[in-house]
């Protein structure tokens, strides 16, 4: 039977009543009485142990623990909290030939982040590319190719200005949050690792910083075969892997797959979804509103090849909040995909 802790009213009203029944004549219901403040400082003090045993309750399970708790469970199944990872990647100096960047030397971005240098740089033919990484690890720290950095302090013969090269500052993520941690213990209990079974494959994905789907599908290129794809919904540069993440992804596979099996990491395709929609009220909240249920419904729904219900589109587009009405020309079918292809959101044009 299920703990059901009782209202601090219904805690008073019982004390009130067994006083009463124990003592015949008395009245334990005036407000000033002994009897009345009795009862009501020992139903504060039970309704306290009501609490604490009903915390305590819920951190047995590790579908209702909380934070500490649930990282007890999860490490008695050897699994443990990805840590936030710094975003790294080539920065483009430029200067007069000779010049040096001694390593550790601090830039920051335009919204003040700092990064540093990983190694000492010297300027040849007036450029030279070095490895930068932000201070603070975390998703804020990818950064596109071209935007621009500052030195802190000016280095003598480099430019006050360095530009980010190509492929970006990537593989910055944030710490794992409570959700993907429950959600990845939950299938280790559901699926004790089998030493190479499809879904081991997928565990073994998720355990690498700032994934947070994956799929396998074993034999597509042949027996003896096994292909992984991946996503990273919460970067800020875009959901889709590049390759680097997708060489990160494969080397922690690789360390863990059976010896035998051939495999293949391959981030998927990604399929733009654009949508013309007019929704009413026509406000800027609602449209965001729905935005974010396209949102939430792709991550939930889109798989590589697989098929996003134009009902399903419409029903997100439906719950968000405030919003009463909308006609959406586009898309007017499902959403389908070719082997390797994923649905992503596309531009919404607000009619």
């Amino acid at each position: 039977m299920p703990l059901t802790r009782p209202t601090l009213p219904q805690l008073i009203d019982r004390n009130v009543a067994d006083i009463e029944s124990r003592l015949p004549g008395s009245d334990a219901r005036l407000r000033r009485s002994n009897l009345n403040v009795t009862a009501r400082v020992v139903a504060g003090a039970a309704h306290g142990l009501y609490g604490s045993i009903d915390f305590l309750a819920r951190q047995l399970f590790p579908d209702t623990a909380e934070k500490e708790y649930l990282e007890r469970h999860a490490s008695a199944r050897k699994l443990t909290r990805k840590v936030a990872v710094a975003a790294t990647g080539p920065l483009v100096l430029t200067g007069s030939n000779g010049s040096t960047v001694p390593a550790g030397t601090v830039l920051t971005r335009s919204d003040a982040a700092e990064f540093t240098t990983n190694a000492l740089a010297t300027i040849a033919a007036g450029t030279a590319t070095v490895t930068l990484t932000a201070s603070v690890p975390g998703d804020a720290g990818n950064t596109l190719a071209g935007s621009q950095f500052t030195f802190v302090s000016p280095v003598a013969g480099v430019n006050s200005t360095a530009v980010v090269g190509s492929g970006g500052l990537v593989n910055g993520s944030d710490a794992e949050g409570d959700t993907s941690l429950r959600e990845r213990l939950i299938a280790r209990m559901q699926k004790p690792p089998q030493g190479g079974a499809d879904f081991d494959y997928v565990d073994w994905a998720l355990e690498v910083p700032g994934v947070t789907r994956a799929w396998v599908y074993p034999m597509e290129l042949g027996p003896g075969t096994v292909t992984v794809r991946f996503m990273r919904d919460d970067d800020s540069t875009g959901a889709v892997p590049d390759a680097g993440e997708v060489a990160s992804v494969a080397a922690y596979l690789n360390a863990r797959k059976p010896v035998t099996a051939g495999l293949y990491v391959a981030a998927p395709t990604a399929n733009p979804l654009n949508l013309s929609i007019a929704v009413t009220p026509n406000t800027a909240a609602v449209q965001a509103a729905v935005q974010a249920e396209l949102v939430d419904l792709i991550r939930r729904e889109a798989i590589p090849g697989g098929t996003l219900l134009l009902t399903h589109i419409r029903e997100a587009i439906s719950i968000a909040a405030g919003e009463n009405n909308y006609n959406m020309p586009t898309p007017a079918a499902d959403v389908t995909n070719g082997v390797g292809s994923i649905t992503t959101l596309g531009a919404i044009t607000w009619l």
